[in-house]
Formats: structure tokens, C-alpha cells, sequence
């Protein structure tokens, strides 16, 4: 999270610095209208810097998932980039509406207006003639922008919807970037920030496109066929196998990949759940009924079905090299946990590690809970198993309590967002240091 937070106040400290540079006298306007101006320009920069690297995030890029420490986190600063670009969107429309609205109940007085300076170049010429366009394109495409963001933050809308609208951003956000280079002021663009905004609305551009053409990773898109599936009722779970026979890289326990069975719903991260074998070449999946579509996945799912996979994503894997590590597998949370196991009984850590892997429930399955025990008994990991209606409920200091020597662990969370800010905080107030503790944020929306 904190890397997160880095990358999102630094991005607009550094535009918000970069335009001071290239416009100090905005800092101190002669009325309000010249400040408005100024206003004008600097929530527009700001918010196509957010919704630019949102952009290029959505294409899912290689090279900054290491650093942000997986796709999950890209993601969760994905989504902070585009409600920060919906602020600075409905700030700068007030900006832009709000005098004008002023001028026209008559609580402001227009300044008259000079001479227009000449432009300096036929391109500058060329932008001044666009301006009418540019701004009534650019306040349509800001109306649709709000909708589909909202549709985006607000959960209860069936994922199915949000798919299919969501890629209308990428349109909406073609359009935001004529406005943008038609109307920001064009002395911008010999300066850095000039460089910089050109660069990130590039970039957006070429995300765009992408998303649009609908071939967002697809380089790392293999095809499957569905090999096996088994439904445990108690806990409203799914298990599948899915074959791969071609393409697919290998995968470490913990990482993860996008699915599609069906076209029209698109592409669902799970965790992957088994270690990898070159020569069976099948993945396992676990899914559990929250959602619309994952309680329709057991009558719609058929073995030999045709399944593309796209990945593996993920930098939840286990490595660190603390003596001991205690896992906390919150309900379906208790997936990477199974296939690090099974990678373990593969090929045991070096140097050895001792293992605590505790999995809360609220539902219980003895078939389930055997396979558990028999996985964690193959990697000698030390399994706590705590049904909530029988045991309680988990917490830092039962965890402790089990756990000689917790204060040389790492402690690797899958589970209830809410539930895993508790614990990280339980942990913290009792001197654990933040970096050894590992949350897998897996919300991609």
C-alpha cells in the first residue's frame, strides 16, 4: 500500500510542480477569472496525468508489476488513479461552468475581453480554430466518464455490465485527450511539463487502442480445455482442473490468471492451486458462489470445454528468507496456500522453513478439510484449522499464542480485505515490521 501511495501523490506532485515551472505568474492571477484560468488548466493536467497511467495499467504491463509487488496492487492503484481522475474531472468542470453560471444570474461582472495575441505558428493557429469542438466534445465525453467510473466503483452492479461498458472508457478517453491537447494552454508544450504529458497521454493512447482492439494480455493468453470438475456443496466451492497443452510458461504457487468461459461475461482472476508439473500441464482452480457470476459457474461449467487462460500474474510467492512463516488462509483465501504446499512437497525450501498456515471458515467441509490436512502432512506444514461456529473467531493474539517465535516470521495473508487490515494492524501494534507482512489485494475492480 505504501508503494501505492508513493506512485499516486507522486504522480500529481509532479505535475502539479511541473506546472508551477511552466506557469508561475498563475500563482498569483489579478482577479478571478485569470484565476480561473489557472484552475482550468491545472485540475485539467492533473486529471488526464490520473486517468493516463490508469490507462496504461489497464493493458495489464510487465515491467512495473514487480515493483508494485503484483497486478493486484497495480490494480488497486488503477482504481485509485481513476476516482482521483473523477475528483479532478467534476473540479475542473466546476471550474470551467461554475463562473460562467455566475456571469448569468448576474452575481459576476465579465471582464472585457482584449485582443487575442496572434498566434506564433500555424499549429497554434490550427488548435485555436478547434477550441469550439474541443470543449463541447469534451463536456459530453466528461458526462459519460462519470457514469461509467461510477458503474466501475459500484460493486452491486453485476460484473457482467461492468465488463462490457468498462472498455467504453478507453473511447471516452480518446476523445478527453483531443480536448486536453486543444485546449491546455499551448506555451505548455515547450516546457517539461509539455514533454511529460505528452508522453503519458502517448501511452494512454496506445492503452486505449489496446483495450478497444480488445487484446489486453493477449500475449500471454494460452487455450485450455477443461479436464475435471468437482463441487463441494458445504462451502459452495468449485474445484476444476484445466489442461493446457500448449503456451503456458509454468507459474509459481501463489501467482494467479485471468479466465475466460465465456466471452460475453470476459476474463475472472483465480488464484491458481496447484504447482506446476511441465510434463501433466494442468492448472486448478477453486472458486466459491459470492457473486453473480461465480454461484452460476457450477451449472454452466462442463469438463471438455474450451477455456482461454491468460498469465500467470502475481508476486504473492513466498519468498523471503525469515526462519519461519505463518500463512492465514481466510475462507477461499486459503488457495495459494494449497498450491505453495504442493510445491513444497515438490521441492522443499532451502533452507527449511517452519510453517504455520492457519484457515478460518465459516463453512466446513470434511471432504475439503482431508485434502487440506493430507497437503499440509506432505509439506510438514503446521495446519490450525478453526471452523468459526466451533472455534471463534481468528485473531493476532491466538496466532501468537500457537506460534513460538512469531517474532522472527513472516506472515503471508489471503483473504477478507477488512479482515487482513485487522490483522496487519493487530501485528503492527505488537512491533512486527510492515514489510513482513504480505496481503494479496485480490479485488480487480
Amino acid at each position: 500500500m505504501v508503494r501505492i501511495a508513493r506512485a499516486f501523490w507522486g504522480l500529481l506532485g509532479l505535475l502539479l510542480l511541473l506546472w508551477i515551472a511552466a506557469d508561475p505568474a498563475a500563482l498569483a492571477p489579478v482577479g478571478l477569472f485569470p484565476f480561473r484560468a489557472g484552475m482550468v488548466q491545472v485540475t485539467g493536467i492533473l486529471a488526464m496525468g490520473c486517468m493516463s497511467v490508469a490507462m496504461i495499467l489497464a493493458i495489464r504491463p510487465r515491467w512495473p508489476e514487480r515493483w508494485f509487488d503484483g497486478l493486484d496492487k497495480m490494480y488497486r492503484l488503477h482504481k485509485w488513479l481513476g476516482i482521483g481522475g473523477l475528483v479532478l474531472s467534476v473540479v475542473h468542470w466546476l471550474w470551467s461552468q461554475g463562473p460562467k453560471w455566475a456571469v448569468g444570474f448576474g452575481w459576476l461582472a465579465r471582464p472585457a475581453r482584449g485582443p487575442r495575441p496572434a498566434p506564433g505558428s500555424d499549429i497554434e493557429q490550427t488548435l485555436l480554430g478547434l477550441r469550439g469542438t474541443a470543449e463541447g466534445i469534451g463536456e459530453w465525453a466528461f458526462y459519460a466518464a462519470v457514469v461509467l467510473i461510477a458503474v466501475a466503483l459500484i460493486t452491486r452492479i453485476p460484473y457482467g455490465f461492468f465488463f462490457k461498458t468498462h472498455r467504453w472508457l478507453a473511447a471516452v478517453y480518446l476523445v478527453l485527450v483531443f480536448h486536453a491537447v486543444v485546449l491546455t494552454s499551448f506555451a505548455y508544450w515547450a516546457t517539461p511539463l509539455g514533454v511529460v504529458m505528452a508522453v503519458l497521454m502517448a501511452g494512454g493512447t496506445g492503452g486505449a487502442v489496446v483495450v478497444l482492439l480488445r487484446r489486453v494480455g493477449a500475449g500471454r493468453q494460452v487455450r485450455g480445455r477443461i479436464a475435471s470438475l468437482t463441487y463441494y456443496p458445504e462451502l459452495r466451492v468449485l474445484e476444476g482442473e484445466v489442461s493446457v497443452p500448449e503456451g503456458w510458461p509454468g507459474h509459481r504457487a501463489g501467482q494467479f490468471a485471468f479466465v475466460t468461459s465465456d466471452r460475453s461475461e470476459g476474463a475472472h482472476p483465480y488464484t491458481i492451486a496447484s504447482a506446476w508439473h511441465p510434463a501433466e500441464r494442468c492448472l486448478t482452480f477453486i472458486t466459491k458462489a459470492l457473486g453473480d457470476h461465480t454461484s452460476t459457474l457450477p451449472d454452466r461449467l462442463t469438463v471438455g470445454q474450451a477455456v482461454m487462460v491468460e498469465g500467470p500474474y502475481g508476486c504473492f510467492t513466498f519468498d523471503d528468507d525469515r526462519p519461519r512463516q505463518i500463512w492465514i488462509g481466510a475462507g477461499i483465501g486459503i488457495t495459494p496456500f494449497i498450491a505453495r504446499m504442493k510445491q513444497i512437497a515438490l521441492e522443499p525450501p532451502r533452507p527449511p522453513q517452519e510453517i504455520h498456515l492457519f484457515h478460518p471458515t465459516a463453512d466446513y467441509s470434511a471432504e475439503a478439510i482431508a485434502k487440506l490436512t493430507a497437503d499440509a502432512a506432505r509439506a510438514g506444514v503446521h495446519l490450525h484449522v478453526l471452523h468459526d461456529q466451533r472455534d471463534g473467531r481468528l485473531n493476532g493474539e491466538r496466532i501468537r499464542a500457537e506460534v513460538p517465535g512469531w517474532q522472527e516470521a513472516s506472515v503471508w495473508f489471503c483473504g477478507p480485505a477488512g479482515f487482513g487490515h485487522a490483522m496487519r494492524r493487530d501485528f503492527a501494534a505488537h512491533h512486527l515490521p510492515p514489510a513482513r507482512f504480505h496481503q494479496e489485494l485480490f479485488a480487480m475492480r
